[in-house]
């Protein structure tokens, strides 16, 4: 809503700013469905190796933190686990038609087609393909990667246009007042409410990042981001310049699922280890912009590594590595990184939990000063 009071604009959400408009629910809720269908899968497969293995229920709830714990042959691992979580919480997002629920389920979409696309480069391999024919389980795991590519398609295929910036011509034309001698909407009025929202922000919905506030919490989550992207690259690089370590075989696992030489449906070290470097560096960057709400995509990433790094340092406890990490300077930096890796992502979850439109919702006129407040002197009216 736009109102004009003598020479100063009100401009007034038409909604709730934290929630998605109407013309897109149906995209939220496509979105729902299907990332729900593959957590459940997810889940069956974790289920069907519980049954089938020698451990107990308690043995994989430990398990789940405690990675001695676990059963030596699992069809799924931690990667799944976590993201079957992420998935169930973006789901959750969508059906409430939160707004980070879109760059949540587009970081989600982007995750299953890389492992699609990997699996396809695999299935050049003769003798991988043959393991699908002659594996009991093969048709249930080629199954399940064909699932996983088509939710991929259809995450993507709902999410990427249903952006609120679209509104923007459709709100810009109501919101224009009739100017003198009937002659159309009065170009002062437009200039107004395009100024006063911001350029390129829709006038009923503001962007998260429109604040100050919103801007410093968004830069400070990208620096955090790109530091462990840099951390973990350095010592991948490392690893990889090690005598007797074969490089290229490395980085082709990471984009050739036949490389593992088993169907397991867990992710190699290789992929999750590249895959995350490449999207800390890209959704670091995009949230040291502050170019767009990208509080989904990072919740999602953070809580995934997060409960990874946490399982770590379980690990690390059980083996009495904490007292001996400090008798090498790699057991140091070692130390080092993972204090750093919690202290990161548990800041970048707290951050993004806390962070958003105020209880209007609405955007910082131009010319505000940073920290808020309001605009001094009106635009003059024609």
């Amino acid at each position: 809503m736009v109102m004009r009071d003598g020479d100063a604009l009100d401009v007034r959400p038409g909604g709730d700013p934290s929630r998605a408009a109407a013309h897109h629910h149906g995209a939220y809720h496509t979105t729902a469905f299907f990332l729900t269908l593959y957590a459940a899968t997810l889940t069956a497969w974790t289920v069907y190796g519980i049954v089938q293995g020698d451990s107990s229920v308690w043995d994989f709830v430990e398990g789940l933190f405690n990675p001695g714990a676990s059963p030596a042959s699992q069809l799924v691992g931690p990667y799944e686990w976590a993201f079957a979580a992420a998935f169930l919480a973006t789901a959750g997002l969508a059906v409430a038609h939160r707004r980070p629920a879109r760059s949540a389920a587009l970081f989600s979409g982007f995750f299953l087609l890389a492992v699609s696309l990997r699996e396809a480069v695999g299935l050049f391999d003769a003798a991988y393909r043959d393991q699908y024919a002659t594996d009991p389980l093969g048709g249930w795991a080629l199954a399940t990667r064909v699932l996983g590519l088509v939710v991929a398609v259809v995450v993507l295929a709902a999410m990427l246009p249903a952006t609120e910036g679209r509104a923007r011509g459709r709100v810009r034309g109501r919101t224009g007042s009739v100017g003198p001698e009937g002659q159309g909407p009065d170009r002062t009025d437009s200039a107004s409410a395009v100024t006063a929202t911001g350029a390129g922000t829709d006038a009923s919905a503001p962007g998260p990042c429109a604040g100050a506030r919103g801007r410093c919490l968004s830069r400070i989550c990208g620096v955090l981001f790109l530091a462990m992207g840099a951390i973990r690259l350095a010592w991948t690089t490392r690893d990889l310049s090690t005598a007797g370590m074969d490089t290229f075989r490395y980085l082709r696992g990471a984009v050739d699922g036949s490389v593992l030489g088993t169907l397991n449906l867990a992710a190699s070290a290789e992929f999750t280890t590249l895959g995350s470097i490449l999207a800390f560096f890209v959704l670091g960057v995009l949230a040291f912009r502050a170019r767009g709400d990208v509080r989904g995509a990072l919740l999602v990433f953070a809580s995934v590594e997060l409960y990874l790094t946490v399982r770590t340092a379980v690990w690390l406890t059980v083996t009495d590595f904490f007292n001996q990490s400090f008798e090498t300077p790699d057991g140091a930096l070692s130390m080092a990184t993972t204090a750093f890796s919690l202290a990161a992502m548990t800041s970048v979850a707290v951050l993004v939990m806390g962070w958003g439109p105020g209880r209007t919702g609405a955007a910082e006129p131009a010319g505000a000063p940073e920290g808020g407040g309001e605009a001094r002197g009106g635009l003059p009216q024609a």
